[in-house]
């Protein structure tokens, strides 16, 4: 399914908000999506499934990185080996949080946050 930015379905909701990024990459290494409306179908609990697993996962693994990092002894070999799954497991918790912020309600207001108002950084620099 192509999905053009501002195309709108037939409950109209924009396109984009009912699609679901999935956990994978397909075969090209491209994002796949997921159209459906229905979160409890097959692939959707494949994909809460698969989340889920990732999210472990990284979890474990923080902990055995800090386990390394706090051994002065550890080899440089394994310090790269264990940054190359920490990049991969970064990578999962990102698509997750991603694909879950996709999913998020639009609030009712959605004007940015300091759109009207002077930002705290601003208004910590001005002099004064």
């Amino acid at each position: 399914m192509t999905v053009k930015p501002n195309e709108k379905l037939s409950d109209g909701l924009p396109a984009f908000a009912r699609l679901r990024l999935l956990p994978w990459l397909g075969p090209e290494g491209k994002p796949c999506y997921l159209d459906t409306d229905d979160n409890g179908s097959m692939l959707s609990r494949l994909a809460d499934a698969t989340e889920a697993v990732q999210l472990q996962e990284a979890e474990a693994l923080i902990t055995y990185a800090e386990g390394m990092l706090a051994d002065e002894h550890t080899p440089p070999h394994a310090l790269h080996s264990l940054g190359c799954r920490l990049t991969q497991a970064l990578r999962d918790v990102s698509r997750v949080a991603v694909s879950r912020g996709m999913r998020l309600p639009v609030p009712a207001h959605s004007e940015e946050p300091y759109e009207h108002e002077e930002s705290p950084r601003s208004a910590a620099e001005s002099p004064g």
